[in-house]
């Protein structure tokens, strides 16, 4: 197991050129919501936005779309219901988000199977409540080395069949070499099982543990991948760089807000990029 160091971040993230467009940075589809956790949809569209990504569209709840538009004016939203628009907006992504606060009701699963049968060039991020219908459903992947999975530990437990107190290097490993797809374990110290390698980030703490951070991180990974090339190392950097704020902000904070990594990701994205 390879650790982490803050090199992964000036590896992956490169001053933006001179001659670009919104365009140049990625289209990301995020997908989640329901009328009770609508902020978990917000808090991913905000870290995949102030990380970088072009164009963000968010398909949702229509009771979101008001809060979103109030927070996230950059943002386009789509409603939940409009198969139609939804299809087009998934086919002209670059990367899909699917699962923050997305539910469990037989309309998420319309969803979830969707994106799944819509999967051809874009890389697929799963998440939250979407992980735990992927492992209800004994569902499957066209394309699994383009998706990634970021379940804590109690969904990794419900994907891969493994209890949390027995989750170690090697039976996550062989699980995930069953299932072939990018898995982001999160944790105390969060690992990453790739189809290369596996990584440790060494970052993170207690301060981190509330609600809405690994709705933040989800989107960080979607931007990452919408903008930069699409390989292990970006994965990572996106891993380690919520964790490398998460810590810094922790120094004078006895609670670290998710919200309040968001705020911080564009200052340090440039600070690394130079």
């Amino acid at each position: 197991m390879e650790t982490l160091t803050e090199e992964i971040l000036t590896t992956v993230i490169k001053k933006r050129p001179a001659i670009s467009h919104k365009g140049s940075f990625g289209r990301t589809v995020l997908i989640g919501g329901n009328t009770q956790y609508g902020g978990a949809i917000i808090m991913s569209a905000e870290s995949c936005l102030k990380s970088g990504a072009g164009l963000v569209t968010v398909i949702t709840a229509k009771e979101n779309h008001a809060p979103l538009h109030a927070r996230l004016p950059e943002v386009m939203v789509l409603d939940w219901h409009d198969q139609a628009a939804i299809t087009a907006s998934i086919c002209n992504a670059d990367v899909v988000l699917i699962g923050p606060g997305l539910g469990l009701t037989n309309h998420s699963l319309i969803l979830l199977k969707l994106v799944l049968d819509l999967q051809e060039k874009q890389w697929l991020v799963i998440d939250g409540s979407a992980i735990s219908l992927f492992a209800q459903e004994k569902l499957t992947l066209s394309h699994p080395h383009k998706t990634v999975f970021t379940p804590h530990q109690m969904e990794w437990q419900r994907l891969s069949g493994i209890p949390i107190v027995e989750q170690n290097e090697l039976a996550n490993r062989a699980f995930q070499k069953k299932l072939a797809a990018s898995i982001v374990v999160k944790s105390h110290r969060t690992e990453i099982y790739t189809n290369k390698n596996i990584y440790r980030c060494p970052l993170g703490n207690s301060a981190m543990a509330t609600g809405g951070t690994g709705d933040t991180l989800a989107g960080m990974i979607a931007g990452f991948l919408a903008q930069f090339p699409r390989k292990d190392a970006t994965i990572c950097a996106a891993v380690y760089l919520h964790s490398y704020i998460g810590d810094l902000l922790a120094t004078e904070n006895y609670v670290v807000l998710p919200t309040t990594i968001s705020a911080a990701l564009p200052h340090y994205m440039c600070y690394f990029s130079n």
